[in-house]
């Protein structure tokens, strides 16, 4: 399945996309993409459901963030091999964790802006994975059992704040906006392989990122079974899991963001984004 959340911001409804890419409303069967919704029994019902029977959605609504009230947004860090190298780190022998604010979630058309003095704000193309089931010192085995599906996130990040200025990456990552998250949550059971996805993320056409998760130094079953035993997971959480190479601090003119440019990134089989850069009002 593909659930979305249509609508304005802060009241975004439950929907679906059907296999003609009608997009159905799920008001009746679910109040949000979110918590309980990821249940395994939730999903499965949502799955046995006759979409072609669900109200149909007019017009072109906005999509909001695919997952609603999201926990915890945790991120990965250096999780690929290549990308360390471009960033001038070593591979970490432990997954980087770090969170990023859930007030930087966004919708994956919706502007992202530049906060003041935001002058090395970089791109990050990431396959994001979602909790569907508690996990807490979850076996690597056991591990993909609790995930409810995928996503694409943008780990939009200021480098400023995070590499110039003392402190912890957490500051750098948590401008409003920073999370582009969506369009859709496809469920765990159509994407039968997470560490086979490429990714992809164009500036204004030109293609600045492409690589695949098979390069993840940590894996989806590793990251799951490695953050349960940091915090329990919950249905809702999301899992940044890290980008490929091709990031603007990786890049020897350093293209920063800048106001007017389209940031456009996508995971095969999850979507894509397409985002405006602006700058913050005043």
């Amino acid at each position: 399945m593909r659930l979305v959340r249509y609508g304005e911001a802060g009241t975004e409804a439950p929907g679906m996309i059907d296999d003609s890419g009608t997009l159905r409303d799920l008001s009746g069967e679910v109040a949000d993409i979110a918590g309980e919704a990821l249940l395994p029994e939730t999903l499965a019902r949502l799955a046995a459901l006759d979409a072609a029977a669900l109200p149909a959605v007019e017009g072109a609504p906005r999509l909001g963030a695919c997952v609603g009230r999201v926990g915890k947004l945790i991120g990965i860090g250096l999780n690929y091999a290549d990308h360390a190298a471009e960033a001038g780190q070593p591979v970490p022998p432990e997954p980087v964790v770090f969170l990023k604010a859930t007030s930087a979630i966004c919708g994956p058309a919706d502007d992202v802006i530049l906060p003041p003095g935001a002058d090395k704000t970089d791109w990050e193309v990431e396959l994001g994975v979602v909790i569907g089931r508690e996990a807490r010192y979850v076996a690597e085995a056991d591990a993909l059992a609790h995930v409810a599906g995928y996503c694409v996130v943008n780990d939009v990040s200021d480098r400023g704040w995070q590499m110039d200025r003392a402190g912890q990456w957490t500051k750098g990552k948590s401008a409003d906006t920073f999370a582009p998250l969506g369009p859709w949550l496809v469920t765990a059971d159509a994407v039968r392989d997470p560490q086979a996805r490429r990714l992809t993320l164009d500036i204004d056409g030109r293609r600045m990122q492409d690589g695949s998760t098979e390069t993840m130094v940590y894996g989806v079953a590793h990251l799951v079974h490695y953050l349960s035993h940091v915090m329990s997971l919950q249905p809702g959480d999301v899992i940044s899991t890290g980008t490929p190479p091709g990031v603007a601090l990786g890049r020897a003119d350093t293209p920063w963001l800048r106001p007017g440019q389209v940031m456009e990134a996508e995971v095969e089989g999850l979507g894509r984004q397409r985002n405006r850069i602006v700058a913050a009002p005043g």
